[in-house]
């Protein structure tokens, strides 16, 4: 018989290894964009997807994984300390998106795909709104923090695309205190989580 794990157990090996996804594939996007399209005026980034997925599943949990995102992007472009702050902090802007989940509700975010698309759009738009209102109060004109959106503009899709397949599979855009007592309820005859 296996141990069985505590909830709070459960939801740090969930958001680590939600952390590790995060970590994985923001520094491949970012070194893809650096060394394949260097040139090119617009960026790709998971960080705004798993923040809306971790939030779902851990509610404001998911500042860590904002944060982290922003580590990311900074340390492998070789960010200044301005941009540790802009992107950071910015990026914490999302958890905006909460009411929109407590509203909503995760089963409204799989069942209704207007809201799934809404919550996607609406965690970035935020994040990036964070990160130039973070850039304005450090000085930066108007015109350059728009470029916070502008440039993004892919991660839109991307964004709202892994929040939407997250929401047709079992148990992943699902609180996840919902998840553990579904499956641990005797009808489906599993267990492991107390």
């Amino acid at each position: 018989m296996q141990p069985q794990r505590t909830v709070s157990q459960y939801r740090a090996i969930d958001l680590s290894l939600f952390a590790l996804m995060l970590i994985i594939f923001e520094t491949l996007l970012l070194r893809a964009s650096v060394h394949w399209f260097p040139k090119e005026p617009w960026t790709v980034s998971v960080t705004a997807a798993v923040t809306a997925i971790v939030m779902v599943r851990w509610g404001p949990w998911a500042a860590v994984h904002a944060v982290i995102g922003g580590i990311v992007f900074c340390t492998v472009n070789g960010g200044q300390w301005e941009q540790y702050l802009i992107y950071c902090a910015g990026n914490l802007a999302a958890l905006g998106a909460l009411p929109l989940v407590k509203k909503w509700g995760w089963g409204g975010l799989k069942k209704d795909f207007l809201k799934n698309l809404a919550y996607g759009v609406v965690t970035l738009l935020l994040m990036q709104a964070g990160r130039a209102a973070i850039s304005m109060i450090l000085g930066t004109a108007p015109a350059a923090a728009a470029g916070f959106i502008t440039t993004d503009v892919i991660t839109y899709i991307f964004t709202v695309t892994i929040v939407w397949i997250a929401s047709r599979l079992d148990g992943i855009l699902e609180d996840q205190k919902h998840y553990l007592q579904r499956i641990n309820d005797p009808k489906n005859g599993e267990g492991g989580i107390a």
